[in-house]
């Protein structure tokens, strides 16, 4: 329920805020939906254009996958306000395969790409992400913002040079006017704005109608000629499955950043699944397949303020209705405009504050690591799932490193029942990383003839630690001396005598 604020103004949860049936009551609210969608389907139609051109196909396949991957996810997908259309990763992905054997396969590859999303949604893919950890999502939006804002520089260079002061006057409107009022999107005054100026000016810079030809008609059902048989299966098969998984990581990534601005919770597992449905309806309308985009996402929710499904289904709507009806008047925006959009876009997602001196000073050297690995990788490859994979190994190695010092050996000398006795205890986590340096904490030659080994303290979890044991066992029994392991646990003491002697001394 609503809180009256004060000001008599409605004050709204951040989980009301994303309720269509709240916003629909709301004309103020409505607006903002209204408006995001539009300011975000301006932004599109170039990103669309420029993707199919990477993709080696026409531009109406990228336009058409951005209005029905939109307008499909805006129902099936877990994720409120957020943006999916056609994108760089999957175009990066889906390139080679255009290039060898034509449109038709391709198309083939995407429903086929959207069926092992849905598997793989409804497998439980989604949960995966508690796995990746804080300093990977950091690295993952700042190489984000590097290359939204890398992929404007092309629009800047071997330019007339009036782009120049109309780009910086887009700049000035983007991040002034919110300063101002907040009534009317800045990226749609600053839109609107330049190509006014451009038009009555007469101005010649490179506008959208530049980038390719705009579609006059509407998708239409489309099944791909190419034959039912395995050898095409052998040939769609691994580019469909990369679509698959860049399309899920880079859009359950953005679903969890998109919460953290938003302050809600999203249902990862029906974004997965969603994924697939639109991309099985892209596929089946003539389209080159998407996934989430980051940056007309943040468009969406940080610089428009939109919470809703009616701004992502307003985005499909408006750029089908820009290109197909309004094409003539679409093709005259200066690009000027659209490029100081999405500089504001790349600022906006930086995080700032994750290179703040003061940060990094406090932070431990080895979340800083990997963020800076995730952020190279990903900008160095362009490919957001090889730059978090490496994120994450990274950060998996700088965890067992760390855990693995944390493993103490206490050594006492003691009389036990007439036996003068050493006894070890052990104190951490021990696996593979920790207990290869076990072997060497022990003093095999100094020892009395009798050597206790209290695990009370720890705990045993691979195969590399029973083997660690043996060895060590092994190693005072060469020596003549009596050795007994005591304190372990039920599942530690249960895998040591599943394995024990089993592994080989040392393996």
């Amino acid at each position: 329920m609503a809180v009256k604020t004060a000001g008599d103004a409605p004050a709204y949860t951040p989980e009301q805020l994303q309720s269509v049936r709240q916003t629909l009551k709301s004309p103020r609210r409505l607006k903002t939906e209204v408006l995001g969608g539009l300011v975000v389907a301006l932004a599109l139609i170039p990103e669309a254009i420029a993707f199919s051109i990477i993709a080696g196909v026409d531009p109406r396949l990228g336009l058409f996958a951005s209005f029905t991957m939109a307008v499909t996810i805006a129902f099936v997908g877990g994720r409120p306000a957020m943006i999916s259309a056609a994108t760089g990763a999957v175009a990066l992905v889906i390139a080679p395969l255009v290039k060898s054997h034509g449109v038709d396969y391709l198309i083939a590859a995407v429903v086929l790409a959207g069926i092992f999303q849905i598997v793989l949604g409804l497998s439980g893919v989604a949960r995966l992400m508690r796995f990746i950890p804080r300093s990977v999502m950091v690295g993952f939006v700042n190489a984000l913002a590097i290359l939204i804002f890398m992929s404007q520089v092309p629009e800047l260079i071997g330019v007339p040079w009036l782009v120049y002061p109309l780009a910086a006057l887009a700049l000035v409107i983007v991040f002034g006017l919110p300063k101002l009022t907040t009534a009317v999107p800045a990226p749609l005054v600053a839109i609107v704005a330049l190509t006014l100026i451009t038009v009555l000016a007469s101005i010649a810079v490179p506008t959208v109608g530049d980038k390719g030809e705009l579609p006059d008609s509407l998708p239409s059902l489309f099944i791909p000629n190419v034959p039912f048989t395995l050898e095409t299966l052998q040939i769609i098969f691994p580019f469909a499955l990369a679509m698959a998984f860049v399309g899920l990581l880079e859009s359950l990534m953005t679903a969890k950043l998109v919460d953290d601005i938003t302050d809600t919770r999203s249902h990862k597992t029906r974004e997965a699944w969603g994924q697939g449905v639109a991309n099985i309806v892209t596929g089946f309308t003539g389209g080159m397949g998407g996934c989430a985009m980051i940056g007309q996402t943040m468009i969406n929710v940080k610089a428009s303020g939109a919470r809703t499904r009616i701004s992502t289904f307003l985005a499909g709507v408006f750029l089908l209705i820009l290109v197909v009806v309004l094409g003539g008047v679409v093709s005259v925006i200066p690009m000027a405009a659209l490029v100081a959009v999405m500089i504001f876009v790349s600022w906006a997602t930086f995080d700032w504050h994750s290179i703040h001196p003061r940060t990094l000073k406090m932070m431990p050297k080895s979340e800083t690591l990997v963020m800076v690995a995730t952020v190279i990788v990903t900008v160095a490859t362009h490919n957001l799932a090889i730059g978090v994979g490496v994120g994450v190994l990274v950060a998996m190695v700088m965890f067992a490193r760390r855990v693995a010092h944390f493993v103490t050996v206490e050594r006492t000398v003691n009389n036990v029942e007439g036996h003068e006795t050493a006894t070890y205890t052990v104190n951490g986590e021990l696996f593979f990383a920790s207990s290869n340096d076990l072997y060497t904490q022990f003093e095999y030659a100094l020892d009395p003839e009798h050597v206790v080994i209290d695990m009370y303290a720890s705990h045993l979890w691979d195969a590399s630690t029973i083997a660690a044991l043996d060895a060590i066992t092994e190693k005072y029994r060469a020596h003549g001396k009596d050795v007994k392991i005591i304190g372990l646990n039920d599942a530690s003491l249960t895998m040591r005598e599943r394995l024990g002697g089993k592994l080989g001394a040392g393996s």
